[in-house]
């Protein structure tokens, strides 16, 4: 990822700044399935031309090893003014020691495209590591590609068309909550124009029962 971003092209960029926050509630089924709700909040500046997006996920997550999820989800996605959003997600992620490896698959369908189907895959890699051995408190950062493998409209782009990075910090408050805050970059890119980058603090709220 890193020879990615030294090899992409100088140019202007669309700069923003943008306010995330992220609650999600997940309860286990039995010793090996999870099953959690989550969901988001963007807020950005609609006189721009970025609309405030709202969220909801559900996910059932298979415990296959003891390093190992199995994911599937169905979300719907609003975006204020524009097209709404209805997508269906399997992903892999694996956890060995400090490491964190995830594969996402969307199938995107956007309204107003006639039922086209958009196919995107997501990898991403990060580390998330402990302050101390007794620590509540941990530090993360990940870095993930976006590579659109089929547009939601006819003659739309593929490729690698985004590229976000998170930083930040995990608090576990309790064996039931965590709070994740963390500062996000997600750079945007299409061909012949200036590459979209939004600036957001993100705010994760994570219970578990």
């Amino acid at each position: 990822m890193a020879s990615f971003i030294t090899a992409t092209p100088a140019m202007a960029n669309d700069d923003d700044f943008e306010f995330w926050i992220g609650p999600s509630v997940s309860t286990d089924v039995d010793d090996d399935v999870t099953i959690e709700l989550q969901t988001a909040q963007r807020f950005r500046d609609a006189d721009r031309n970025r609309a405030d997006t709202y969220y909801a996920r559900g996910w059932v997550h298979w415990q296959a090893a003891d390093d190992l999820t199995v994911s599937f989800s169905a979300e719907q996605r609003v975006e204020d003014g524009s097209s709404d959003e209805i997508r269906t997600i399997q992903q892999v992620e694996a956890s060995p020691g400090i490491w964190r490896a995830r594969l996402r698959l969307e199938q995107r369908f956007i309204e107003g495209n006639s039922g086209r189907m958009g196919l995107r895959l997501r990898p991403r890699l990060g580390a998330r590591v402990p302050l101390s051995d007794q620590s509540p408190i941990s530090a993360s950062v990940d870095a993930e590609l976006f590579w659109t493998l089929r547009g939601n409209s006819i003659g739309s782009r593929t490729g690698i068309t985004g590229f976000e990075t998170r930083v930040g910090t995990e608090y576990e408050i309790s064996e039931n909550f965590t709070l994740g805050l963390k500062y996000l970059r997600a750079q945007s890119f299409d061909r012949g124009r200036p590459d979209r980058v939004s600036h957001a603090p993100l705010i994760e709220l994570e219970f578990d029962f």
